[in-house]
């Protein structure tokens, strides 16, 4: 369909006859605004305005159609427009720019030619961006800093820690590395610590000799020698057995090991990503995970933030889920509109990304219309089972408390929890903990040795007290 944008009904008639006769579908609205709303609930091919109206300029109206729709063509006309207006609208944006009184070959060639770079668009999209293609989303301040760390990260070799809740993308993270790297064409190799027991994961991760074990009746390479020159993901870290854990310090201080059953030393080019939502640092103190493994894995350190400390960004998530998924699932022309978004963005998603994208799914799926609407979402929100937010580290709580909320802004209510100003004893107990070490820091001076001292403390666990709140 070609919108035309005519303030003037009879030349704007004329022109719809015209594009009728040649086989095309076309409708008319006489001002800028009227576009807008008529976008909103029919979509266009081609949209041919003039260059003044009486609500807006075309300029302003291409700018407003360039950010709503993005890719939509505009063909800008006038009957009185000098050269500089015509550059300027192409500058603009602008496909073409035809002058009055208009001649019925040019008006269809140019036309034709719209159509045809819209057809062309839609048989070859343009590559997705970097983030897209990784799946990570988000014009949030806290996720540009994520960005950052991550697009620095990868033109290294050190370790990489990802944390944070589940569901925030952490192996999507991981992929992101790797891709940016300039490994990106050798392996990406992933093992999932939490989905075998302790003598398999073993065997994945080192491969084993034959003969090794019942059942081994040929060599077998683990995941580590797969990802040799490569980049190897191990997905909950914080699964790893005390033993495992000793065998994988040697692969991360010397890239070599040996296969179970065998003798000789492998070395292995590679590069460790790992990732976790537990609580290291705790898992330390209680001496569940080495501390030299954690100083091994967290070189650098790169933190997810959960959904519900970047609210900003669930309408671009909302968007490019409702646009993927509806093409997966049959409807590619599927939207949802500005209510429905909003509802979704006053919600606390305890699951983060990972939820969210479902609940769109179900959305896309069930909906009946080509417009998900705000009534759908509340229906469907109402159907959902409840959980608490996921329990964060500590270093994950601090950050959510000192990162911007956007709730206040996008009209989302603020919950009870926030409103009453009442933590978990949990998080209460570690708030306290860092008021102590930062009152015994300034008795002492910040006088390390002093500080572990007056804390009753060895100097490695307030280290790693520091380091977890921030504080070195």
């Amino acid at each position: 369909m070609v919108l035309v944008v005519d303030p003037n009904s009879a030349t704007g008639t004329e022109l719809c006859q015209l594009l009728v006769q040649n086989g095309l579908r076309a409708s008319l609205c006489g001002s800028g605004a009227e576009a807008v709303q008529r976008l909103e609930w029919e979509p266009a091919s081609v949209v041919v305005s003039e260059l003044s109206l009486p609500d807006t300029t075309g300029l302003e109206l291409l700018s407003t159609l360039e950010h709503s729709w993005p890719g939509l063509p505009v063909i800008m006309l006038s009957a009185n427009a000098r050269m500089s207006d015509a550059v300027a609208c192409v500058k603009a944006g602008a496909s073409d720019f035809l002058q009055r009184p208009l001649v019925a070959e040019e008006v269809l060639y140019v036309l034709n030619k719209a159509l045809t770079s819209v057809a062309m668009r839609a048989e070859h999209p343009p590559p997705p961006s970097s983030h897209e293609r990784t799946g990570i989303l988000g014009d949030s301040s806290t996720m540009r800093q994520v960005y950052a760390t991550l697009e620095r990260a990868a033109q290294g070799t050190a370790t990489v820690l990802v944390r944070g809740e589940s569901g925030t993308g952490k192996e999507l993270a991981a992929r992101a590395i790797h891709d940016a790297s300039p490994r990106s064409l050798e392996p990406f190799v992933k093992i999932d610590c939490a989905s075998l027991p302790e003598n398999l994961l073993e065997s994945e991760l080192f491969g084993y000799e034959k003969g090794a074990f019942t059942g081994a009746g040929a060599r077998k390479l683990g995941r580590a020698e797969l990802a040799d020159k490569g980049t190897l993901f191990l997905d909950e870290i914080g699964e790893l057995t005390l033993s495992l854990q000793a065998k994988l310090l040697r692969l991360l201080q010397d890239r070599q090991f040996e296969r179970l059953g065998g003798t000789k030393t492998i070395k292995v080019d590679v590069r460790v990503v790992a990732a976790t939502h537990r609580d290291l640092e705790s898992m330390v103190e209680r001496q569940q995970f080495r501390l030299d493994l954690f100083y091994r894995l967290n070189v650098v350190p790169l933190w997810l933030p959960p959904l519900r400390a970047r609210r900003e960004d669930i309408d671009i998530l909302v968007q490019h889920f409702c646009r993927t998924l509806g093409l997966a699932n049959g409807k590619p022309g599927i939207s949802i509109d500005k209510d429905a978004i909003r509802a979704l963005r006053g919600q606390r998603w305890p699951g983060n990304v990972r939820q969210l994208q479902n609940f769109v799914e179900r959305l896309v799926v069930l909906s009946p219309g080509p417009v998900i609407g705000e009534e759908e979402v509340r229906t469907e929100l109402s159907r959902q089972v409840r959980f608490s937010t996921q329990p964060g580290t500590s270093a994950q709580v601090l950050a959510a408390r000192v990162a911007p909320s956007s709730s206040a802004s996008d009209g989302a209510p603020e919950s009870s929890e926030a409103v009453s100003g009442v933590l978990p004893l949990d998080l209460e107990v570690r708030n306290a903990e860092k008021k102590a070490l930062e009152r015994a820091l300034r008795f002492a001076k910040q006088n390390r040795s002093l500080a572990a001292r007056l804390l009753g403390v060895s100097r490695s666990t307030l280290y790693a007290k520091l380091e977890e709140y921030g504080l070195l």
